[in-house]
């Protein structure tokens, strides 16, 4: 009981003892997943009791949230150890050696492979079973990595943050749209969807509110980019969603990171605080937390989690720039689209893309090239051997054998071979 009241605050009473309920309580059901969350941080797993009070506290039907409940990976309905322990058994992990019928799906950790995740009374961090700091070759978009302190407002300004947020209070919205619309910035998301036209979309949308949502669930295996900008420059991501919110008119945002990734979760926590404190932020934005579900990674299966239901994905049309986020236009877009946003916005836009290599490469870890270049280089300089085969794109990708390691990475590049670039 304490656990759920900690998130929907305690039972307003009157002196007659008389608990408000109805419209109100239901209105509090996009708290579900953050609420099944706290009961399992707080004893290891979900109860039947804990839910039934839930579903009391939000005028839910039990059999409702049990469906929820159920249908994420992280959530346990049954007592565990407080201590369990997920191997992680994908197709990364697996050529690093992990082998157990019980494993966990990817935990995007694909460069320190093997990996495992320990959950402790439902706490949960990484832990690595390979030593050694993660490899990053950066150019542009990743050229704080390593460099600034991730926890540091004034290390991020010192370093040029927050120049592009100023900018764009400076020359306004239309600017902006025209800006990202010049440089041809396509979603980093799989999509490849034109971004200026998409906020302009949302921007014009006359219903309100309109809603900003970062998707930062990244469950497809072999991909762990998001998380290295997480966890190494997170002001860049609330930056990123400051002039996204600014331009496009959203009163409110949210970036949805899985729940494997906690010290992303904590750093992009911290990186909203500080800028709310420093008076950079006028835009509220709360972190919501996946609960293991591969297909939230489609945008309007995240609005459903979100909105505490199953993530299950929505027909289209009605697209998000219309009807998106509780029905009202929404604005999405991954981790990569946004930290692009701020050097077009500061002129300085290089047209990379940041690549995950991992498997039998001698460096695993992140990398930045220009589009286009040819897959062989960079499979080059993540130190490959003999080659076999290669997968594209991710689990949803495509495998290229060793006479199309000339591809171009580029959208067109792997379109006309018949793969994606994912």
């Amino acid at each position: 009981m304490a656990a759920v009241d900690q998130v929907l605050g305690h039972p307003e009473t009157s002196h007659y003892h008389v608990a408000y309920g109805g419209r109100s309580a239901r209105a509090q059901r996009h708290l579900l997943l953050p609420v099944l969350h706290a009961v399992q941080d707080g004893v290891g797993w979900v109860s039947r009791g804990a839910l039934e009070y839930a579903c009391r506290r939000m005028s839910l039907p039990p059999a409702e949230a049990y469906g929820v409940v159920s249908f994420y990976a992280r959530f346990a309905l049954e007592p565990r150890p407080a201590e369990t322990v997920h191997a992680c058994d994908d197709i990364v992990c697996m050529l690093a050696g992990a082998r157990g019928e019980h494993g966990a799906p990817c935990l995007g950790m694909c460069d320190r492979a093997p990996a495992t995740l320990i959950e402790r009374s439902g706490e949960a961090y990484d832990a690595v079973q390979a030593a050694g700091a993660q490899h990053v070759a950066a150019t542009k978009l990743l050229r704080r990595v390593g460099v600034v302190d991730p926890e540091s407002i004034e290390s991020y300004r010192a370093h040029g943050g927050l120049a592009a947020l100023a900018r764009a209070r400076a020359i306004g919205g239309e600017a902006v749209i025209k800006a990202l619309s010049e440089a041809k910035l396509l979603g980093r998301g799989g999509a490849a969807f034109p971004t200026g036209r998409k906020w302009e979309s949302v921007a014009r949308a006359p219903a309100r509110p309109h809603y900003l949502v970062c998707n930062a669930d990244e469950s497809e295996p072999g991909t762990f980019k998001d998380r290295v900008v997480m966890e190494s420059d997170p002001f860049a991501v609330v930056e990123g969603m400051a002039i996204a919110a600014l331009v496009t008119g959203c009163e409110k945002g949210y970036i949805y990171v899985r729940t494997e990734y906690p010290l992303a979760r904590k750093r992009v926590q911290n990186a909203i605080a500080s800028c709310r404190a420093a008076g950079v932020l006028d835009i509220e934005i709360e972190v919501r937390r996946g609960a293991g579900a591969y297909i939230c990674g489609e945008e309007t299966a995240l609005f459903n989690s979100i909105e505490g239901k199953r993530g299950e994905p929505r027909n289209k049309p009605p697209f998000p720039v219309d009807v998106g986020l509780f029905g009202k236009p929404t604005l999405v877009n991954n981790v990569e689209t946004l930290i692009n946003v701020l050097d077009i916005v500061n002129g300085d836009f290089g047209d990379t893309r940041l690549f995950c290599v991992s498997g039998h490469v001698a460096s695993p870890g992140v990398y930045e090239l220009p589009l286009g270049t040819p897959l062989r280089r960079l499979l080059d300089m993540a130190g490959a051997g003999k080659i076999q085969a290669v997968l594209l794109g991710g689990a949803a990708g495509s495998f290229l054998t060793p006479k199309q390691m000339d591809v171009g990475l580029s959208f067109e590049g792997t379109r006309a071979i018949g793969a994606t670039l994912g």
